[in-house]
């Protein structure tokens, strides 16, 4: 039996209401269980059998924001599309909350072909995916599971099971480094079981620090301001639990990447500090790989990292477009 979700009905989103499209909330389950929330997107007076994209990310953001903004732009260019908040967050089911989990959180990329799959109004053979920022390399992991997707596309991609276990930049990349991690993250086991409740890491930093490095000012202008700060959103606020990615240490998500046969295109800013999880994932994904043909990395000049959240002007949505076209033929 599903959850009941109390689902916000008004307009939320940090992006204005296209009035190219028509919007409704829907929900479906994965297969642990768990109710999951999402917006649904449709091009207005659309005929017949739709091709569709899934959409999800970043990571620790809600709906509402970059991923929301993804959806309804792709829907105005002819797709059904979906933006769901990932398990244990935003308006989806899963307790307790602010967890995450390499699997789990495939699973809600697979639970959402699954529900794409038999609405009326789609073409179950055209499916395809977008991960934003950590849900980059969920969604590549998905594309290596499930052989229904047809196409795609990261943005802007984190390779989170490397960035918990090595940290930023590979700086913590020694069994020294990971093992003073997971004495940490297990002492802090004991304190949450002891108190009966989990502690929160904290989302972004505020107010920001005068040395913070570029890419926390970056997320600062993101998450903490008024261009894309939203109340549901971990990162604009309390951040997940501490142990929350503890299982990313030790579960790589990217194991059998060179084995997706399916179209991908990845996509990053120049300038962003998280440019090399695109192009070591893009290069690992292509070694040994003989369907090659149909997968693409795409570098964007001047590009930092959130400007691949918000900035139409920056976002290549002409090229996502084209590329969901040609894979879903």
């Amino acid at each position: 039996m599903q959850e009941k979700l109390v689902l916000t009905q008004e307009w939320d989103k940090i992006f204005p209401k296209s009035d190219k499209v028509n919007h409704r909330k829907v929900t479906f389950h994965n297969r642990y269980g768990i109710t999951l929330a999402a917006d649904l997107y449709e091009p207005k007076d659309a005929q017949g059998k739709l091709a569709a994209i899934a959409v999800s990310g970043p990571f620790g953001a809600v709906k509402e924001q970059a991923s929301g903004l993804y959806a309804q732009t792709m829907a105005e260019r002819g797709f059904l599309t979906i933006a769901f908040d990932p398990s244990f967050t935003g308006e989806s089911g899963g307790t307790p909350r602010y967890m995450a989990s390499p699997d789990i959180n495939t699973e809600d990329f697979q639970a959402a072909v699954d529900f794409l799959s038999v609405q009326d109004n789609v073409d179950p053979e055209k499916i395809g995916i977008i991960g934003i920022c950590g849900w980059g390399g969920m969604a590549l992991n998905t594309a290596a599971i499930d052989t229904r997707i047809k196409a795609t596309v990261t943005s802007t991609m984190y390779d989170m099971t490397r960035v918990n276990a090595n940290g930023y930049f590979d700086a913590e990349d020694s069994e020294q480094a990971r093992y003073e991690k997971r004495k940490a993250l297990n002492a802090q086991r004991i304190e949450d079981y002891k108190n009966g409740n989990y502690t929160l890491g904290g989302g972004v930093v505020d107010p920001l620090p005068e040395d913070a490095p570029f890419f926390v000012k970056d997320y600062h202008d993101y998450y903490k301001t008024n261009r894309g700060y939203h109340p549901r959103s971990l990162n604009s606020n309390g951040g997940w639990n501490v142990i929350g990615c503890m299982s990313f240490m030790n579960q790589p998500i990217l194991q059998y990447s060179n084995e997706i046969r399916s179209a991908v295109l990845v996509i990053h800013g120049e300038k962003a500090h998280s440019c090399y999880f695109s192009k070591d994932a893009f290069a690992n994904m292509v070694k040994d790989n003989p369907y090659t043909d149909n997968k693409e990395l795409l570098i964007i000049p001047d590009a930092v990292h959130t400007d691949l959240y918000d900035r139409v002007d920056i976002i290549p949505f002409d090229k996502i477009t084209e590329f969901f076209q040609k894979a879903m033929k």
